[in-house]
């Protein structure tokens, strides 16, 4: 059904997204000429604000940087990936020499070398001084520059935080060496992985290799996703992997979906307002940008407090949101529904009172709390040893 969807946003959106890419050319001394770029930024970008956007260079941009830009506009208008800074390198006839590489070593050299510094001495430090850059760097190539990616991981700095290596054709001691690589990383790192069994078989057989080491990689910093497609060819693979690869790399900043709520959030050892806290502490330091924790998620996590019959996670879920939004009823309302819950009836009446002089949310009515006000006051209870928890005012 997605794929279908994707297929007709795809349709849809493809005038727009071509009249929203610009042409930009970057003078290298590095290259001793000047470089080509495609550049497709956020949607409703602005200059001017702090909001910061991870970038994602596109390598082999004369024919990866459409469908990778194709992608990112399908996912940001689901809120499954934050708003990118696309940049695809024209390479044209340069390609070869761009990525050429040392026959035993398989790391860039002579004319690799050079376009290898053009890139992290010239074209990032320009898109960061230019544009709203988060500090999370996407790398995606293909073939000849799927290989020549790797060798920013063989820095001791990695210029990327991802890798998309599309059918790489690997060589020299890097396919050897590629997973010991990625044993010593102490940082979140992303590397994602593709072949199919119509693949060029020579790719083909070093990609499964490279598979088979990385695999056996024991590292909690590394996140490490591998596809074999079937009946795809070395060229037909790139838009599954590309779609596949992001929709992996940027799982963690989705909304909460059905999944998550299961397996993690209703089976968490603590209160759940730390849960969505530190999730969100978590995609802030990993992409460089603050999310913030929105009314759907909040109620999602509420309805799982319920489930779990968890009335301190209630209470501190309440705390939090009116901490957030001290402007809406939302926080309020849960907290009357904490006391409610506890058998503080007429806190529960004051704090839905207090409730209706706030704004309103989407899915809480106001008249539901009149409701439940006018269910309070007829409740006949006593409630003169009450505690009252004035921090809950």
């Amino acid at each position: 059904m997605k794929k279908a969807i994707f297929i007709v946003f795809a349709i849809l959106s493809c005038t727009p997204v071509l009249s929203q890419i610009t042409y930009h050319e970057i003078e290298s001394s590095k290259l001793n000429a000047a470089r080509q770029l495609k550049i497709k930024l956020p949607k409703n970008y602005d200059p001017s604000s702090e909001i910061k956007h991870p970038v994602i260079i596109v390598f082999d941009g004369d024919y990866l940087f459409e469908p990778v830009v194709g992608q990112v506009d399908f996912q940001t208008y689901f809120d499954d990936m934050p708003g990118s800074i696309v940049v695809g390198v024209v390479q044209g006839s340069e390609r070869y020499y761009d990525g050429y590489c040392d026959e035993v070593t398989g790391l860039p050299k002579e004319s690799g070398l050079r376009f290898h510094d053009f890139v992290a001495e010239e074209l990032i430090p320009y898109l960061d001084k230019t544009y709203n850059t988060s500090k999370f760097r996407v790398a995606v190539g293909h073939d000849l520059m799927g290989n020549f990616i790797n060798s920013y991981l063989f820095k001791e700095n990695p210029l990327f935080q991802a890798y998309v290596c599309i059918s790489p054709d690997l060589s020299g001691t890097v396919k050897d060496y590629l997973g010991k690589r990625l044993e010593f990383f102490n940082d979140d790192i992303f590397y994602y992985l593709a072949t199919s069994d119509k693949d060029i078989p020579q790719v083909r057989d070093a990609v499964l290799l490279a598979n088979t080491q990385i695999t056996e990689v024991n590292n909690q910093y590394l996140t490490y996703y591998f596809d074999d497609f079937i009946n795809e060819g070395h060229y037909s693979l790139v838009t599954s992997a590309i779609s596949r690869s992001f929709d992996k790399i940027f799982e963690l900043y989705k909304p909460l979906r059905e999944k998550e709520l299961e397996e993690k959030v209703l089976t968490y050892e603590g209160t759940l307002d730390t849960y969505l806290v530190d999730r969100y502490e978590r995609i802030e330091k990993l992409f460089g940008i603050l999310k913030p924790i929105t009314e759907a998620e909040i109620e999602k996590v509420v309805q799982v407090a319920e489930q779990r019959e968890d009335l301190e996670s209630l209470e501190k879920i309440g705390k939090l949101a009116k901490k957030l939004s001290p402007e809406t009823l939302l926080g309020t309302y849960y907290l009357a529904q904490f006391a409610e819950k506890s058998g503080k009836i007429k806190k529960a009446r004051k704090l839905y009172e207090s409730a209706l002089e706030l704004k309103d949310v989407n899915h809480i009515s106001k008249d539901d709390i009149f409701s439940k006000i006018d269910e309070l006051a007829v409740v006949n209870t006593d409630e003169e040893g009450e505690e009252e928890d004035d921090e809950d005012n």
